[in-house]
């Protein structure tokens, strides 16, 4: 069998499970291209009825204004539920990621923000994008990763899944992340792409764009809330991201790939990290494995 066809009856099996011993199912929807397969396969693992479950995006208000016109169209395209939840204490307090830091922003934007609203709707079985090789703490998940009841993960006492078995025993309040995706790597989500033909936020291709350079990295400027260093100039790029998230946050490539075609041949031949340009895994030592544990997907 085609890996891509093992991968897709993999990940299939893992949400039809899921949902079998769910009381209240939820998918988070990041809007990126990894969001956009795994709501694919959920709609094929239902076909013809509609998954049933909502779609759940946690809105920093610092998303790229192309992410939140793809979830509006995308939503309404499909007519999937749509839950958005903003943490809006952290907004009335005026968090954001140049003032406070990108830690301390994410901390109550995201991880603060997913916690409220799972407890508002009492989700038992979430869904998540998230794969092994985008990074290493994203590699010791299992494919159901138990939660307490305070949304914490803890690595060492993650249940083994033998067989690909799982135990989903959960006491009330407690909980697990599913990832139906985490035998899947970049160029296999890209070639499923191609293959069923998914739309994907245009971000993704190559265009020209206005950026600005910092510390290395390649900032767009998606509005006027980006400050500006006063050695800083806009200047306009070919660019295009391999992930998106907050938009002060998330550093694009230059690049020529301009469709699903060149972007799968530019990654046949890369030698960064899909993630390299995600500023808030370099917070600290062990910064991505640290959110996770406090509750961060």
């Amino acid at each position: 069998m085609p890996v891509l066809a093992q991968l897709e009856q993999e990940s299939i099996r893992i949400i039809r499970e899921a949902v079998a011993e769910a009381e209240r199912p939820v998918m988070l929807y990041s809007i990126g291209k990894d969001s956009s397969v795994m709501l694919h396969l959920a709609l094929k693992a239902f076909y013809p009825l509609l998954p049933p479950f909502p779609l759940l995006h946690v809105d920093t208000t610092w998303k790229f204004r192309e992410m939140i016109s793809f979830r509006d169209a995308t939503a309404e395209r499909l007519g999937m539920k749509l839950l958005v939840h903003t943490n809006r204490s952290g907004l009335e307090r005026g968090i954001d990621p140049f003032v406070h830091g990108s830690r301390i922003y994410t901390d109550v934007m995201k991880t603060e923000a997913l916690r409220q609203v799972l407890d508002q709707y009492g989700f038992d079985m979430i869904f998540g994008g998230a794969r092994r090789d985008e990074e290493k703490s994203r590699a010791k998940e299992r494919v159901f990763s138990f939660r307490n009841s305070q949304h914490r993960w803890e690595p060492r006492e993650q249940r083994p899944e033998f067989w690909g078995i799982p135990n989903l025993m959960k006491n009330r309040g407690e909980s697990f992340r599913v990832f139906p995706l985490s035998d899947w790597t970049e160029l296999d989500v890209w070639r499923y792409i191609r293959q069923e033909q998914i739309p994907v936020v245009p971000l993704y291709f190559a265009a020209e764009r206005p950026v600005v350079e910092r510390q290395g990295q390649l900032l767009m400027v998606d509005d006027t809330r980006l400050p500006l260093m006063p050695d800083e100039q806009v200047r306009r790029a070919k660019v295009r991201f391999r992930t998106l998230g907050c938009y002060p946050l998330t550093a694009a490539t230059l690049s020529d790939a301009g469709d699903v075609e060149a972007v799968i041949r530019e990654l046949e031949t890369a030698t960064l990290s899909e993630r390299c340009g995600r500023l808030i895994d370099f917070d600290q030592t062990g910064s991505m494995e640290l959110k996770k544990q406090e509750g961060y997907f």
